[in-house]
Parts: C-alpha cells; sequence; structure tokens
C-alpha cells in the first residue's frame, strides 16, 4: 500500500514489557499504543488501517503544525505585516492548513526504545513567514511514552505542534462512548469559543461552571451545557495551572489511567464531537465521543492575540522552539 507521495508508509515498533507502540513516518502519527494486562494486550488507541490515514478528517495520531488548532479569517498580523494563510475550515484555518499531518517526514535517527522524524517546511508553507526545521521525538520508557517536538525558523513566526491522539481506555478497537471516562485538569481557567471555534470572549474562570475539572469527575456530568451547547460538547482549550505535578489525567472503570505531564501551557480537549463515520482498522466506523483527543498545545488564535503570547505561540526567528508531553500509562 502506497501513501499520497507515491512511497510505501514507513512503521516503527517501540515496545518493552508493559507498552508497545508503533508509529509512522505519514504525518509523524502515532498508530497504536498497547498495554499489557493480565489477558493481553489492550489496544487504547484509535486509529485505521494504513491506506486509510490519509483520507481520514479526524487527524488520528497526526502530529500538527505549524499551528495546532484555528487561526481566525486564516489571517495574523506580525511585525507590521498582515499575513494571509490557506483556509481549510470554512474561511479559518485549522491545524495549519495542508499541514504537517499530510506530509512524509523523514526518518532522522532511531534506537530500542526512541524514533526521531524530521521535516522541513518552506518559506510560505500555507501562508506562514520563513523556513522552518521541525523535528518529532517519541521515546518510550517502561510505563511512558514522551513526545518531543523542536522547531527552528529564520524568521518569527507562529509555532504550535502537537500530536492528535485520541484515546479510549475501555475499548480503542471498536470504540464505546468516552462521556463514561473520568477526568482531571490541573486548570483554573478555559477558553470559551463559537461555534466555529473561534474564542469569543477572555479566558473565563471554571468556578461553578461545566468546565470544573479541578476534581475528578465523569466526563458525562455537565456535559452539553454551557458553552459546549455552541461544539456539541468539549472542544475547549484550558489554561493549565503552573507547578502542578501534572496536566490532566484520563481514566476508566477497567482500572486504566493516563496521566499526562508537559512543558506546554495549555491543553485542549476534545470529546470526539464529529468523529462518527472515521474510519477504524477493520473498515468499520466510530461514532461521536468513541474517543477524546488531550492536545498540549499553546492557545488557539494566539497569533490574533498579543495578550496571550506570554502562553506561547509565537517563535522568534532563529530561537529554539521546544515542548514535551509524557503520557504515563497505570494500572490498578
Amino acid at each position: 500500500m502506497l501513501a499520497p507521495d507515491g512511497n510505501a508508509f514507513n512503521c516503527i515498533q517501540l515496545k518493552n514489557d508493559f507498552l508497545q507502540i508503533e508509529v509512522m513516518d505519514w504525518g509523524a502519527t502515532w498508530i497504536s499504543c498497547k498495554i499489557k494486562r493480565e489477558n493481553g494486550w489492550q489496544e487504547v488507541l484509535l486509529g485505521c488501517d494504513l491506506e486509510d490515514y490519509p483520507a481520514q478528517k479526524a487527524y488520528l495520531g497526526a502530529s500538527i503544525g505549524r499551528y495546532a488548532n484555528r487561526i481566525a479569517q486564516s489571517q495574523f498580523y506580525l511585525n507590521e505585516t498582515t499575513f494571509q494563510l490557506n483556509s481549510n475550515q470554512g474561511k479559518h484555518q485549522l491545524h495549519g492548513g495542508k499541514g504537517f499531518d499530510q506530509k512524509r517526514w523523514n526518518i532522522k535517527s532511531q534506537g530500542k526504545d526512541f524514533i526521531t522524524f524530521s521535516h522541513f517546511s518552506p518559506h510560505n508553507d500555507e501562508g506562514f513567514p520563513g523556513n522552518c526545521t521541525i523535528e518529532c521525538t517519541y521515546r518510550l520508557s517502561y510505563n511512558l511514552v514522551r513526545i518531543e517536538y523542536t522547531a527552528l525558523c529564520d524568521k518569527d513566526c507562529p509555532i504550535n505542534l502537537t500530536n492528535h491522539a485520541y484515546f479510549n481506555l475501555q475499548e480503542a478497537k471498536k470504540g464505546c462512548d468516552v462521556r463514561y471516562h473520568y477526568l482531571q485538569i490541573n486548570s483554573d481557567h478555559f477558553l470559551p469559543v463559537d461555534n466555529e471555534g473561534i474564542p469569543n470572549q477572555p479566558l473565563k474562570n471554571v468556578t461553578n461552571t461545566a468546565f470544573d475539572f479541578r476534581r475528578t469527575k465523569s466526563i458525562s456530568q455537565n456535559f452539553g451545557e454551557e458553552e459546549q451547547l455552541l461544539t456539541q460538547g468539549y472542544d475547549h482549550s484550558f489554561l493549565l495551572n503552573p507547578n502542578v505535578p501534572f496536566a490532566a489525567k484520563l481514566s476508566c472503570a477497567n482500572g486504566l489511567s493516563l496521566t499526562l505531564q508537559t512543558s506546554q501551557t495549555a491543553i485542549q480537549i476534545y470529546t470526539g464531537n464529529f468523529l462518527k463515520g472515521t474510519p477504524t482498522r477493520g473498515k468499520k466506523q466510530y461514532e461521536n465521543y468513541y474517543g477524546i483527543a488531550l492536545e498540549t498545545q499553546a492557545l488557539p488564535d494566539t497569533p490574533n492575540h498579543p495578550e496571550w503570547w506570554q502562553y506561547g505561540g509565537i517563535t522568534k526567528a532563529n530561537k529554539p522552539y521546544h515542548h514535551w508531553t509524557n503520557f504515563i500509562f497505570e494500572e490498578t
């Protein structure tokens, strides 16, 4: 089977006694994550057959860039210049347009417990300024997957890289309603958005709202309330509290949990509100809410909000960009 560039997909497996993951060079994509349990290996990552990755629209496990999330009106103003980007979600740009998820990455280096992919994004790629070199490293330790993104651009540019993996700790192969998982987020503020996912208010305190996950609660509790009415569920960014031991924790009744640690300042929580029709492994289809994406990143539309630049999203010319996220799996 061939990718859109006419070459084969290259898949690489990393494994130990507790975890085994599989990644591929198309989109620097995380395509499988299995945990060793009493009854065998359990898949916890949504995925599809290799040939379906280029066509699916859910960004399953893909590396996202140059700018994850949305940029309003597909434009931004920087250094006294207005930059017009390529639109791919109505009049807005989502996940970098025809972004890094749709490109062939090179395998730069690999070892027993890691692999590093690299990609070059030329000046004016999807409208972004500067020549940019990006690297993505997947590293495996006993119960931890670490994803690191680095970038270097020769012009000031919005850069916001993330992985778009969807998790279901109960049933990732066929899918099941992830709203019955439990979630905790170390965040006092979330960002309201309109029905197109564009921020339309300042950061808002989570106190006494459906967005308060500071204590663990079922995702189904308060689901579809308040600002979620515009997005058919959670598709919102949470500004992470500084100096906390973890950013978010997902768990379910079968005893599995996933804890995220990150250098990023925010996390986008997306409950798979529009997953319906996305292919599974084996040519079936996922339904809405069958997976949850926990995307560590800067705030959406930051290029148009200088008041949020303090939280990342704009990288100066020739200044290294570097962020990491740890995905820690545990069984109770």
